[in-house]
């Protein structure tokens, strides 16, 4: 299995070419995550180490440059510490859930355990560490609600009402 992995990673990289939409259905038709839904749109480059912890919904638009980040290193603090003398520290794992309709921002950073549910936009930039409400606009470093995706779809109607 991880040489499939391997290898479809290496393949997906060399796709760098393809539509945002065509690398979503790569990852898809492989099974690479633990679930991606329908009509989804893929840029990030980057391959993952625990891909099973990302569970995206239909319609999740994820733009250029987004990082999940699935698992930490912190275990190495005491590990490779000879000073330490306690039971060795796993690394820590956890899955990464956006819901339906949902688009990340372009550099934005998605970090484990974080939930973000349904109607959400991810401003670009953002560092997510903790769940994002229903219809949230979220952005900063720690992100935080920043608006709402109802009122932003009014503005637009708005917008393109008067072009």
């Amino acid at each position: 299995m991880k040489k499939l992995y391997i290898y479809l990673c290496l393949l997906f990289l060399s796709l760098s070419s393809y539509s945002g939409v065509k690398k979503a259905s790569f990852l898809k038709k492989h099974k690479i995550f633990g679930k991606i839904g329908d009509n989804c749109f893929w840029q990030p480059r980057t391959i993952l180490s625990y891909p099973q912890n990302i569970y995206l919904g239909n319609n999740v638009t994820v733009t250029a440059d987004v990082k999940f980040y699935e698992h930490d290193e912190i275990q190495r603090m005491w590990n490779d510490d000879e000073k330490y003398k306690g039971k060795k520290i796993k690394n820590y794992t956890s899955k990464i859930i956006i819901d339906d309709n949902c688009v990340i921002g372009g550099s934005s950073i998605i970090l484990y355990d974080v939930h973000i549910e349904h109607n959400c936009l991810v401003a670009a930039g953002s560092v997510v560490t903790k769940d994002v409400p229903a219809y949230s606009i979220v952005g900063g470093n720690p992100a935080k609600i920043i608006g709402d995706t109802r009122e932003l779809y009014k503005k637009r109607l708005n917008i393109n009402n008067h072009n």
